[in-house]
């Protein structure tokens, strides 16, 4: 009988009803979803994430245009009575904060207004560079202002040492000319989450070491530590660790500095205000400019 005649007659077994070739095809079938999964997987890792540290983000920094040094300071504490822009200012040595926030800067304008140092935002994380960075930095020397550079930490994306390499490569070393200030570590309130990060007040002054540390051995300095009271009792459970050696430079934004961290006696810079004039974050030294460029010459 042929096996192409007859209602009852048999028939060569098709090649996809095999169990065989139904796993065969199912396989074939999987890995080719993985295929189109595993980027799309890769894409949401972070580039600036340790490995094997928890928690772990799935995107790279979002806006760090909008994290300067304070941004989070007015969101989450109130300004205190007379924090006007004119209220503290005193005899003694005015300076401004800016980033790629304020762009271009008229640094003539802020020099005539007696603006004497200024410190600017080089980096954040490990995978932001302020694109205006060179232009303030050197226009605020040109002008003849002693100027730093700063860091807007992140500790929960990467550790504090890959941080302060990032860092100093890219702004933040510091040279005994007498018109570079020391680094500085803007440590306040997440922009993109949890007040503390995610972590642990231990773990938090940890990684404060790790990145004071390494910006020791890097450039010669202690970094100056930029901090609220609030976040600083909140986050690292008020530790006294690093009064001895880091200068305190508070954000406050009230008539008078108020309390402070535990174990600094006193501050060495003052971030009163934000709405100041020409560029809103303005600063004070404790001091007077003898003691500023001393700061400068470490």
């Amino acid at each position: 009988m042929s096996l192409k005649s007859g209602k009852g007659a048999h028939r060569a077994p098709s090649r996809l009803r095999s169990p065989h070739a139904i796993g065969a095809l199912g396989a074939a079938v999987t890995a080719a979803v993985l295929a189109t999964l595993v980027p799309a997987t890769a894409s949401t890792t972070d580039p600036d994430h340790d490995a094997g540290t928890d928690p772990a983000p799935v995107s790279s920094v979002p806006h760090p245009e909008r994290d300067w040094m304070g941004s989070t300071i007015a969101r989450h504490e109130k300004a205190g009575p007379g924090a006007s822009l004119r209220a503290t200012r005193a005899a003694t040595v005015e300076g401004v904060d800016v980033s790629d926030h304020q762009g271009s800067v008229d640094w003539a304008a802020l020099w005539d207004d007696n603006v004497r140092f200024a410190y600017v935002k080089a980096t954040e994380s490990t995978t932001y560079k302020n694109p205006s960075f060179s232009a303030q930095y050197n226009g605020s020397f040109q002008q003849g202002m002693i100027r730093g550079a700063y860091h807007f930490a992140l500790p929960d994306r990467s550790s504090g040492t890959r941080q302060a390499d990032f860092f100093v490569s890219n702004g933040g070393d510091w040279s005994d000319d007498g018109k570079t200030l020391p680094p500085v570590l803007d440590l306040e309130y997440n922009p993109y989450g949890a007040t503390c990060f995610g972590l642990t007040a231990s773990q938090i002054v940890d990684w404060i070491g790790d990145f004071t540390a390494r910006v020791k051995e890097r450039t010669g300095r202690q970094p100056v530590i930029y901090t609220a009271t609030g976040w600083w009792k909140t986050c690292t459970g008020n530790s006294a660790a690093f009064a001895e050696r880091n200068p305190l430079w508070l954000a406050r934004y009230a008539a008078t500095p108020g309390d402070l961290p535990a174990g600094w006696e006193t501050h060495t810079l003052w971030q009163y205000t934000s709405t100041g004039p020409l560029v809103g974050d303005h600063n004070r030294f404790n001091g007077g400019l003898a003691g500023l460029k001393a700061l400068a010459t470490g």
